[in-house]
């Protein structure tokens, strides 16, 4: 079994939660190799070549898939999926991103990941949130990404449920790690996984139905 990883700062306490849970060594290795931005594992997931992972919520409807109610999801600001006001350009690595700016009817460069997060706390005013942009317009949460497989369901849905269960602690000396390789202070990371939660509840979901709705009618 191999799961596929997104090494962006808001995906910490899951690969922390995987760590130190009683998995097999194989397993947590493959997770090493399999590192790669949203898009990309959206193609490795629907071509096999990994059995899990948190996509795209947009690619995760592919019929070959089947979800887990577990995911990348923005209570109200997420402060790491942003617009550049005045500019114009979507970003490669998200079709959920791109999908949300035009369901928003929102034009401009579309940024998502750690870089995103580095850019929006420099100079907040230039630019969108589409996480709050998305809850000013719909009063709920957004799901930037769904956990999805292509097989091994309840392998992953009891790994992801133990997940939800669980406050994760990040150890200081991971935080200062990815403080310093990031550029963005250990506070702030700390902030801005405040923001997230990785439960797709009844509100979350209504939220995700909703987007996938008007998604569809924009054929996207």
């Amino acid at each position: 079994m191999i799961f596929g990883k997104i090494d962006y700062i808001n995906m910490l306490p899951f690969h922390i939660f995987l760590k130190k849970s009683p998995l097999p060594n194989s397993f947590k290795q493959s997770i090493a190799y399999k590192k790669d931005y949203p898009a990309k594992l959206n193609e490795g997931l629907k071509k096999r070549r990994i059995n899990a992972a948190y996509i795209s919520s947009i690619a995760s409807t592919h019929k070959s898939l089947r979800t887990i109610n577990s995911g990348i999801v923005a209570k109200k600001a997420v402060k790491s999926v942003i617009i550049k006001k005045g500019t114009y350009m979507i970003d490669p690595h998200s079709a959920t991103s791109n999908a949300l700016a035009k369901v928003l009817g929102i034009e401009g460069k579309v940024t998502i990941g750690d870089n995103a997060l580095k850019l929006y706390l420099k100079n907040p005013n230039e630019y969108i949130d589409m996480g709050m942009a998305w809850y000013k317009q719909e009063h709920l949460p957004f799901v930037f990404a769904r956990l999805s497989t292509n097989s091994h369901y309840d392998f992953f849905k009891n790994i992801a449920d133990k997940f939800k269960k669980q406050k994760i602690f990040i150890p200081q000396y991971i935080l200062e790690d990815y403080a310093q390789k990031r550029s963005i202070s250990k506070e702030n990371i700390k902030e801005y996984l405040k923001l997230l939660t990785y439960d797709i509840d009844t509100k979350a979901k209504a939220g995700l139905n909703r987007f996938l709705r008007a998604a569809r009618l924009l054929k996207l």
